[in-house]
């Protein structure tokens, strides 16, 4: 009677850990982005965030949701991956607004501005009925319909990144759904989304490389990041998923290090002026 009771105590403690788990893994990879959100909205200064992250997220997990129709993992790895896209839009969302609201903000204090020589430029070019270069570079548009590769994933308004992912989607599920039987094509997706998300980290580690700051970026993000991978590599060993998550996991982990090494290589540094995303 006593090992019956045992066994469906260990039963019930197997099940409650395994959610425990499959909740961490679903909500671990939206927290590292709650305080570089935080940080973004109480400064309004979204340049040391790098939008290439959300595009390499975006990518690797629509990647890892077609890939489950051909492997059929674990369920809570198709459902991080959906929430992860939404939280992505998230900030995309608030640093289009911010940049988009600092940009319209600074040609009017250029415009506004004590500066003689700046109003004189101004009045000048109203006559002749050319904005200066500046204003006009604040006050313009780029959208998604301008197939200007120049601005790719620069966009100034939220829809452009919408409406490229639903092209992306849209494409990806018609691929999917046509190749579904061949394995070698559906293992090549499977290793694409677990290498792009692997690399997510390059996009930021570029950009402080570039700036040789680290100024806007948040520490506790990166932080959290190293955390997250750690787990998430181990989970992927231990729950023996598919060779290409806990390889380019490995890979994760050395990236979110090589990130906090510039963390404290660049600490006295300022950001450089002029340097996008």
């Amino acid at each position: 009677m006593d090992w019956v009771i045992h066994d469906e105590l260990g039963i019930t403690v197997g099940t409650v850990v395994g959610w425990m788990a499959a909740s961490a893994m679903v909500l671990g990879g939206v927290l590292p982005y709650v305080p570089q959100y935080r940080q973004i909205k109480q400064t309004q200064d979204a340049d040391g965030f790098s939008l290439y992250v959300c595009l390499s997220l975006l990518m690797a997990n629509t990647l890892r949701i077609f890939f489950w129709f051909s492997k059929r993992y674990e369920l809570p790895l198709v459902v991080q991956s959906i929430v992860m896209n939404i939280t992505m839009f998230l900030m995309i969302h608030l640093c289009v607004r911010v940049k988009r609201s600092n940009a319209i903000l600074e040609a009017k204090e250029r415009v506004f501005s004590g500066d003689e020589r700046a109003t004189l430029d101004s009045k000048e070019n109203e006559v002749m009925g050319l904005p200066s270069q500046k204003l006009k570079k604040a006050h313009s548009r780029h959208h998604l319909s301008d197939f200007d590769a120049s601005y790719f994933w620069a966009w100034t308004d939220f829809q452009s990144y919408l409406d490229f992912m639903l092209v992306v989607w849209a494409i990806g599920a018609a691929v999917t759904y046509l190749m579904l039987p061949f394995v070698w094509f559906m293992e090549i997706v499977g290793f694409m989304a677990v290498f792009i998300e692997a690399m997510l980290g390059a996009p930021q580690f570029l950009k402080n490389f570039r700036t040789k700051s680290t100024q806007g970026m948040s520490i506790q993000m990166v932080l959290m990041w190293l955390i997250g991978d750690m787990f998430k590599t181990v989970y992927f060993i231990v729950r023996d998923a598919p060779t290409q998550f806990w390889l380019c996991g490995s890979l994760q982990v050395s990236l979110d290090i090589a990130i906090l090494c510039q963390v404290w290589m660049y600490r006295n540094n300022v950001p450089r002026q002029g340097h996008g995303d």
